[in-house]
């Protein structure tokens, strides 16, 4: 079976061409004008990758990202206007796992998919050891793609907040500069300007509840990176 796409925008022309694009490329792909619409082919069709523009009638793509991301981990590419650097970041703190300005190339845009859906993969192989990781408290469950406190309360992660953990975890204590962080989770390497990682690392101490102004756990190392400062227990 192929691999089935989502897109969700109210621009016609930009959905047909989307849908003819990525179906020459083995995609399965359905269109959705609204976040209602969303919704109900959300639940009959299961797709494995949602493709969200931010404005849309009704809802907009913000309020959607955040509103799914609390019941699913289905990976979102988050389509913004050109120049909206804010949007996008507040995107990617919805939990939008990759975001693209608008006008964009469409080979451009299959590149993202492609390394979006390989990413979401690759935490999901079964002979992938170890099962767990546990650190300070916390197990994060290769398998369910989550993290469980100490108290056994599950938190939902995107699968963007998954592979950064997930790659701080497996070395940990061990600095990561952004592009090289930026270039495992997206498959490029972070411009001057680019807050990607520095809006995951975000997310991802309110998690764990390290203090962003003096953290513990995720440790930014000045002009080097971050890491994870915490030893690290592989669950078999």
């Amino acid at each position: 079976m192929s691999t089935k796409i989502l897109v969700v925008d109210d621009d016609p022309e930009l959905t047909a061409l989307l849908q003819g694009y990525l179906g020459k490329h083995g995609y399965g792909v359905e269109t959705a004008g609204d976040g209602v619409e969303m919704q109900r082919k959300l639940l009959a069709s299961q797709p494995d990758l949602l493709i969200l523009d931010l404005m849309l009638p009704g809802d907009d793509g913000l309020t959607l990202c955040r509103n799914l991301r609390a019941v699913s981990r289905i990976p979102i590419l988050m389509l913004t206007a050109r120049g909206d650097d804010m949007d996008r970041i507040i995107g990617l703190e919805m939990g939008a796992d990759d975001y693209l300005p608008k006008p964009f190339n469409p080979r451009e845009l299959l590149a993202r998919i492609k390394s979006i859906l390989r990413r979401a993969s690759d935490g999901e192989r079964p002979d992938a050891p170890p099962r767990a990781l546990r650190f300070s408290g916390w197990t994060l469950d290769l398998a369910a793609r989550n993290l469980v406190g100490a108290d056994g309360v599950v938190i939902t992660l995107s699968s963007g907040e998954f592979r950064l953990l997930h790659l701080l975890a497996e070395t940990p204590n061990c600095v990561f500069s952004r592009d090289q962080l930026m270039d495992a989770m997206v498959g490029r390497d972070a411009g001057p300007l680019d807050r990607t990682i520095d809006v995951m690392i975000s997310r991802l101490r309110r998690r764990l509840g390290d203090d962003a102004r003096d953290p513990v756990l995720i440790k930014t190392m000045r002009s080097e990176g971050y890491m994870l400062a915490a030893r690290v227990e592989r669950l078999a």
